[in-house]
């Protein structure tokens, strides 16, 4: 029997292997030389893979290996990493420095653990040749999240007549229906974590927030040299960007691996080592939330599948009774940025109650709108476009006499600059964009 480890005392974090047989990609990591955690992600009714597309697969295979280590590298953090072949190229290596780094952020910040400098991928091992064309095939995978920005993305490749497949990991119900509900073909990969991770969470491993966006995006980069897709169409927009605080000098962003660095990093790394055309990217980029939410206020075919809620996609513990708990910040921003673009009585069908209504749920939208407090460590909008939101039903009679919103008229409508709280200037695209120049007639939905 194996002695149990204690993960916050281990010295050397260890990329011991990867392989991939059969439609099943097995991920295999160490703590010092403690036993093998084995990851598998499934791939169904997966392709043999093409001899032309060999080396692309391989190297798309090490990329998700490294990545999908930050969800064990986190349980003890220890002062060394080791990679099984030797030194990264310092491309990787740079890119897998930038993602646990700011990827970890959260996890760090309330943990009270300073990464900075502790963070160091093995370096200077030989240069990729440059990555060439696969022809691939051009179609897009677009990941469906179960929320309304996936959803947005994928009918603006439909209005622009591109061929997509709606595609997840994991085995959520509510994601499958809102798959379902597109009319697309779909693609359902399963991730299982190593068992003993959990083991680890109950010896007293550290814990928190991991990048997942960035552990999907490399599955899907591997999934899209196997299935034969040129483009990965992720449903980032622009706020993502911005940071949820900054803490002894970083910047912590909740949502960094959905933000604009990390898709230029990831997208341009897969052009040079993996596919010269593989397109890495978001197409909601241009837009902040609420032009976002503008755009998803139309497609009331997905009103009674979509949620954003986050309860409901918990891998532990108890979920929603039905799709929206209305007590968490994904239930309160999207509540408060759908307001003002759906008539009253349509979006209290949605949420089946009436979240600006309730005095209990201050708190909650203080936060959104960085009054008294900072902004919740959730995938929600930027406070400023908040405070707009909260601004325009404040100067609608159907909505000023709910409780939150009389209380932001008297309480903090007086202490904020009216001038900097226009809507229009939110629901306008900026040029920060990857777009390839195939799916960028999407654009036009937004228009």
């Amino acid at each position: 029997m194996t002695t149990p480890i204690q993960p916050r005392l281990t010295q050397v974090f260890r990329f011991v292997r990867c392989s991939y047989a059969d439609g099943v990609a097995e991920l295999a990591y160490a703590f010092d030389n403690g036993e093998e955690l084995v990851e598998r992600v499934r791939f169904p009714h997966a392709p043999a893979v093409p001899p032309a597309h060999a080396a692309a697969f391989e190297r798309a295979l090490k990329l998700l290996h490294l990545v999908a280590g930050v969800s064990y590298y986190k349980a003890g953090v220890p002062p060394r990493i080791e990679v099984a072949g030797g030194p990264l190229d310092d491309a990787t290596a740079d890119l897998l420095d930038a993602l646990y780094l700011h990827g970890l952020a959260e996890f760090a910040y309330r943990n009270g653990l300073d990464l900075r400098g502790r963070i160091a991928f093995p370096r200077g091992g030989a240069t990729q040749a440059a990555a060439p064309a696969l022809k691939l095939p051009a179609r897009t995978l677009v990941p469906i999240g179960g929320g309304k920005d996936s959803l947005v993305a994928v009918e603006a490749i439909k209005s622009a007549g591109g061929e997509a497949t709606a595609v997840w990991v994991g085995n959520s119900e509510l994601i499958a229906a809102c798959a379902a509900r597109t009319g697309l073909p779909t693609l359902n990969i399963q991730r299982e974590l190593a068992p003993q991770l959990f083991e680890l969470n109950r010896l007293g491993a550290w814990n928190g927030h991991i990048p997942v966006t960035a552990v999907n995006s490399a599955i899907l980069a591997l999934a899209a040299i196997l299935y034969g897709y040129d483009s990965i169409a992720f449903a980032n927009e622009r706020s993502a960007s911005a940071a949820t605080l900054e803490y002894e000098g970083q910047q912590v962003n909740h949502q960094w691996s959905k933000g604009y660095v990390f898709e230029q990093l990831l997208g341009d790394w897969l052009h040079a080592q993996v596919a010269a055309d593989l397109d890495y990217f978001s197409l909601l980029r241009p837009y902040s939330e609420l032009a976002v939410t503008r755009a998803f206020a139309k497609l009331t075919p997905y009103f009674d599948v979509f949620s954003s809620c986050n309860r409901n996609f918990r891998i532990l513990g108890p979920k929603p009774a039905d799709r929206w708990c209305g007590q968490c910040p994904k239930c309160h921003f999207v509540f408060l940025a759908l307001a003002p673009f759906l008539p009253k009585p349509r979006l209290l069908q949605i949420f089946g109650r009436n979240l600006l209504d309730d005095d209990s749920q201050a708190a909650g939208f203080d936060a959104l709108l960085e009054y008294q407090d900072h902004k919740p460590f959730e995938c929600v909008g930027e406070g400023a476009e908040a405070r707009a939101a909260m601004y325009a039903l404040s100067q609608r009679p159907e909505w000023q006499e709910d409780a939150l919103v009389a209380r932001f008229r008297g309480e903090i409508l007086p202490q904020l600059d009216v001038s900097a709280l226009a809507l229009e200037p939110w629901l306008q695209a900026s040029p920060e964009q990857r777009i390839p120049a195939r799916l960028r007639g999407a654009l036009d939905f937004f228009a």
